[in-house]
C-alpha cells in the first residue's frame, strides 16, 4: 500500500480524471497524504494552455521530483508534450490517466476494502470474487493486509453477477488480488468455472473483464480458461498476468512462485487458444538483485511475448518487507533502465494500435465518457477506442457500437462509428 500525493491543474475534465484516479488508488488500498514529502509518490495532472502554464508544469514537476520518492506526470501536457519533461531531465513516468493507478502499485496486489460487495459505477459492475492470495512477494506489503485468500463460493458471484447486469452492468469487472487462485482455498481453483457460469447463467447483453491473475495460478488451469474464454463472446479476451521479471534468479528473490516458462506456456495457450487477444503484464525494474543480464532478460521476454498493456514500475522499497532490508540499486540505474523499458513498452504498444488503423472492430461497448465530448470504447480484445463528438452520434456508455480505427496514440486507439445498435433486451 502506498501513500499518494496528487496535484491537479487545469480544467474540470482534469480534475474529473484526477477523481477517477484517486477512486482507484483508494479502491486498491492506498491512501493519500497532504505534502509530497510525505508520499511515496506524486501525481502531477497537468495542463498546457498557453506557454505560461507550460512553464509553470515544468517548474512544479522540478519541484516534485526533489521532494517524493517517485513522480507520475499525466494530464494534458504529459499527453501532448512529454518531450518537454525529457528535455528538461524531469525524472518522472509520463503516462496516460487510464495507467496512473497501476503504475501506483509497485507490483503489488490490489488491495480493496472489507469484504467482496460489489459496486456499480455508471456502466461497470465491479465484482471483487475473492480477498487474500496465496504468494508471499518480497516486496509486497499488501498480503499483510489481505492475508491468504477467502474464497466465496461460486454461487454466490454468480449471483452478485446477475444483481449487478441487472442493476445496468454492461461490464463487470471481476477482480482480486489475483483472481487465477479463485477456489484454491477450497481445495480447487475454480476461476474458469464461475466464468462459464456467469456467461451461460446471466440473461442480457453484457461484457466481463477478468482482472489480474498472477502467471502461477493461470498455469496450472490455462487450457481450461484459454477454452471458456474461446467459448463465450461475453469475455473480452483479455488477460493480466504480471510476470515482473524476465529472469527466473529475480523472480526467485522476489518470492513470484512462477518461473518465466510458465508465464511464456500461458501466453503460448492463449495464442493458441484465441485468433485476437490483449496480453497485459506488469514489469519491476531496479530490484535490488537485478543485475545488467537479469535486465536484458527480461528486456527480451518482452520482445517475445509482445504484450499489449505493459506497467514498467521502478522497484521502490516498502515498509516491514524484507526486500526493504536488501542493498538497494542506485537511483541512477534504475532510471536509465526504466527509460529504456518505457521506450520499448511504446514501440510493442505503438505497433499493435498501428496494425488496427483502417479496421473496423464490431460491437464494442462504449464503457465511459471521456475528455470533453468523447467516449471510452472497449473492443473484443479490451482494447481502447476513443470516438470524438459523441453527442453528434447520440452515443452514451451502455451502447455498442461497430468503430472504424482512423488513427492512434500509442497506447490508445481513435474511432468513427459506422453503425450503432442497442444491446438486446
Amino acid at each position: 500500500m502506498a501513500r499518494y500525493h496528487i496535484e491537479t491543474y487545469g480544467c474540470t475534465s482534469n480534475r474529473g480524471e484526477s477523481r477517477q484516479i484517486e477512486s482507484a488508488l483508494r479502491d486498491a488500498g492506498h491512501y493519500k497524504v497532504d505534502s509530497p514529502d510525505e508520499a511515496d509518490v506524486a501525481i502531477m495532472n497537468s495542463c498546457t494552455v498557453v506557454e505560461k502554464t507550460e512553464r509553470n508544469m515544468l517548474r512544479r514537476a522540478k519541484e516534485l521530483e526533489d521532494e517524493t520518492a517517485d513522480l507520475i506526470v499525466t494530464g494534458c501536457m504529459a499527453l501532448a508534450q512529454s518531450e518537454e519533461f525529457r528535455d528538461h531531465d524531469v525524472d518522472a513516468q509520463i503516462l496516460h490517466w487510464d495507467d496512473v493507478p497501476e503504475a501506483v502499485t509497485n507490483g503489488e496486489c490490489p488491495t480493496p476494502g472489507p469484504g467482496t460487495e460489489p459496486v456499480l459505477d455508471g456502466v461497470v459492475g465491479i465484482l471483487p470474487i475473492a480477498r487474500g492470495c496465496m504468494s508471499d512477494c518480497s516486496y509486497c506489503i499488501t498480503k499483510a493486509a489481505t492475508g491468504k485468500i477467502d474464497s466465496p463460493p461460486v454461487e454466490e458471484n454468480v449471483e452478485k453477477a446477475r444483481a449487478l447486469v441487472h442493476a445496468g452492468a454492461k461490464e463487470l469487472r471481476i477482480t482480486g488480488q489475483d483472481t487465477g487462485v479463485y477456489g484454491w482455498d477450497d481445495g480447487e481453483r475454480k476461476l474458469h468455472t464461475l466464468l462459464d457460469r456467469i456467461c451461460t447463467e446471466i440473461e442480457g447483453e453484457f461484457r466481463v473483464r477478468v482482472g489480474m491473475a498472477n502467471p502461477k495460478g493461470v498455469h496450472g488451469i490455462r487450457d481450461e480458461l484459454a477454452a471458456v474464454f474461446a467459448e463465450h463472446d461475453e469475455l473480452y479476451n483479455f488477460l493480466h498476468a504480471p510476470v515482473q521479471s524476465g529472469s527466473d534468479d529475480v523472480l526467485g528473490d522476489m518470492r513470484r512462485q512462477h518461473q518465466v516458462s510458465e508465464y511464456v506456456e500461458v501466453v503460448e495457450t492463449f495464442d493458441d487458444a484465441l485468433e485476437e487477444w490483449t496480453l497485459s503484464t506488469d514489469f519491476i525494474v531496479g530490484f535490488p538483485t537485478e543485475t545488467d543480464a537479469d535486465f536484458e532478460q527480461t528486456m527480451a521476454l518482452l520482445r517475445e511475448t509482445r504484450p499489449e498493456k505493459i506497467n514498467v514500475t521502478r522497484f521502490s522499497k516498502r515498509p516491514g518487507t524484507d526486500a526493504a532490508d536488501m542493498k538497494g540499486l542506485g537511483g541512477t540505474v534504475k532510471k536509465e533502465r526504466s527509460k529504456a523499458m518505457s521506450e520499448l513498452k511504446m514501440d510493442v504498444v505503438g505497433e499493435a494500435y498501428d496494425a488496427m488503423v483502417g479496421e473496423t472492430r464490431e460491437d464494442c461497448l462504449v464503457v465511459e465518457h471521456g475528455t470533453g465530448d468523447s467516449v471510452k470504447c472497449r473492443d473484443a480484445a479490451y482494447r481502447q477506442i476513443i470516438v470524438q463528438n459523441a453527442s453528434e452520434h447520440g452515443l452514451e456508455p451502455g451502447d455498442f457500437v461497430d468503430v472504424e480505427v482512423t488513427g492512434h496514440s500509442t497506447v490508445y486507439a481513435f474511432g468513427d462509428p459506422v453503425r450503432k445498435r442497442q444491446p438486446a433486451d
